[in-house]
């Protein structure tokens, strides 16, 4: 029964998504959602985008073996990044009227900040879907009781995801996003409901927690732990603003007001809401510790559905996987879309100028077939735990990418020599420690975020031999208002030729 459900679940989505597809006519739409997506579906689709593999299984796994303190990176600096977005950018960066971030890097700087910021930005999302992906595989292991190899899982989840993500755009990651938003929450609370009746109520567990350490949230008072802990949740509270994904929700919305309540409100129940994960998993801890804490030694990401499959209903496990089939569904599409399309937009558009719409749309089209070989080639390949590889993937758009949006945003006197300093400045010096440097008291991508921004500084004040481009909008009021980029109706060219 619970494969049966699987199979279906999985055969509606496709349908949904296809369906959707039939309203995509530009790339616009495909990349967009035509901008005009309410607010019901903003929220739903940047929470259930952040809502995947790593909240269900590498945050709750997180928490059992290390507590707050070892989640401080996500929930706590990814939600905040959600928030910072809505509070200060997505007003901003509406108004703009761009297809992609790396379109704002070229209308600030010049196209060789846009095509070095857009690498960086494509290559962050490689641990992030590979996360994914590797969840698919073992979901599909889980469910089929080991017929289905964890690597053949991946190849099944990434012909899945890729088939309605191709075709239906971030118009069907949207209709899909909210028609999950719905399974993943009634899902995980339902089995919150099943298991708080097992540990006799929610407060034991708390108080189990609390007794063991595992709420403490800050570290104690030792140099190189503080640090550790700064650079987490720096890196995914700051690292993760550069990202299309973040940007494609902003600017899919109707309005500019929309598209900064929609970016709060689902950052906050992402907050929220990822705390059942975490309950759910350390409950297992007290339901069967001999079972459950070995598991945890050997692979703690089995912790969730294996206390499913042990201890739960058929109802409870098909409610469960559907749920958590949701959550990592909903997050690979819209992860696969936005790098590909960012890449499409940023990179290869500019080595053919004169390319119409409709041909644009299916070069998008196959650039998230290629990503989507590439991110199955790394998940096949790496060893690294869920939560490890979407933490390490925001590295390098905190060293190369956040200190010219943010400049570029809030200094007018941001310069694209300033900006070159700081892409390569924060990008070689992350690099140089990360790789070079055995132990070092500041984590690396730390001290890219410093040099960037001090090269940022130094660049921008420096005489400048590099020159800018005209207009050059900035994030300031009636300025970025009046220098509104056209984004094209079907047939036009998307932008001015360089």
């Amino acid at each position: 029964m619970l494969l049966t459900f699987v199979i279906l679940y999985l055969l509606v989505s496709i349908g949904i998504g296809l369906v959707a597809a039939t309203r995509v006519k530009n790339t616009k739409d495909f990349a967009v959602a035509g901008r005009h997506l309410p607010l019901p579906v903003v929220t739903a689709t940047v929470f259930a985008t952040w809502f995947g593999a790593e909240a269900v299984f590498g945050i709750s796994a997180t928490f059992v073996k290390d507590g707050l303190r070892g989640v401080v990176a996500d929930p706590f600096g990814s939600s905040l990044c959600l928030v910072i977005a809505g509070f200060f950018f997505a007003t901003q960066l509406y108004k703009l009227n761009i297809l992609t971030i790396g379109d704002y890097y070229r209308m600030r700087y010049n196209r060789t900040v846009e095509v070095i910021t857009t690498l960086c930005i494509v290559a962050s999302y490689l641990g992030w879907v590979s996360a994914q992906i590797k969840a698919l595989g073992l979901i599909f292991n889980v469910v089929t009781n080991g017929a289905v190899s964890p690597e053949m899982g991946m190849v099944i989840g990434t012909a899945i995801v890729l088939t309605y993500t191709t075709f239906g755009g971030m118009f069907a990651v949207a209709v899909l996003d909210f028609v999950q938003m719905g399974v993943i929450m009634g899902g995980m609370l339902y089995i919150g409901y099943v298991v708080s009746g097992m540990t006799g109520g929610v407060a034991p567990v708390i108080a189990h927690a609390s007794a063991a350490g595992k709420l403490d949230f800050f570290p104690p008072a030792d140099l190189a732990m503080w640090l550790t802990f700064i650079g987490a949740w720096v890196t995914m509270m700051l690292g993760s603003i550069p990202q299309q994904d973040v940007f494609q929700r902003i600017t899919s919305a109707k309005s500019a007001k929309i598209a900064v309540g929609g970016s709060i409100l689902g950052g906050s129940t992402y907050f929220l809401f990822t705390f059942v994960p975490m309950f759910l998993a350390y409950s297992a801890t007290l339901i069967d510790p001999a079972v459950f804490n070995d598991l945890l030694e050997r692979d703690s990401q089995l912790i969730l559905p294996t206390l499913v499959l042990t201890y739960m209903p058929v109802f409870a496990q098909v409610v469960f996987f559907g749920a958590v089939l949701s959550a990592i569904m909903s997050c690979s599409s819209a992860t696969l879309l936005a790098p590909s399309v960012t890449f499409a937009e940023n990179v290869v558009k500019g080595f053919f100028p004169r390319m119409g719409d409709h041909r644009f749309l299916w070069l998008m089209r196959a650039t998230i077939v290629c990503f989507a070989g590439v991110v199955l080639a790394f998940a096949l390949n790496s060893q690294s735990s869920i939560f490890k590889m979407v933490e390490n993937a925001y590295k390098v758009t905190l060293a190369g990418a956040f200190v010219p949006l943010f400049f570029g945003a809030f200094w007018k006197r941001a310069t694209t020599q300033g900006a070159l300093f700081a892409t390569i400045a924060g990008l070689g010096s992350w690099l140089m420690v990360e790789f070079l440097v055995a132990e070092s008291l500041v984590p690396p991508q730390l001290i890219g975020l410093f040099v960037s921004a001090g090269g940022m500084v130094l660049g921008s004040l420096l005489p400048q031999w590099t020159g800018r481009p005209s207009p050059a909008p900035s994030l300031h009021g009636h300025h970025a208002a009046a220098q509104t980029h056209h984004v094209p109706h079907d047939g036009e060219h998307p932008h001015k030729p360089h």
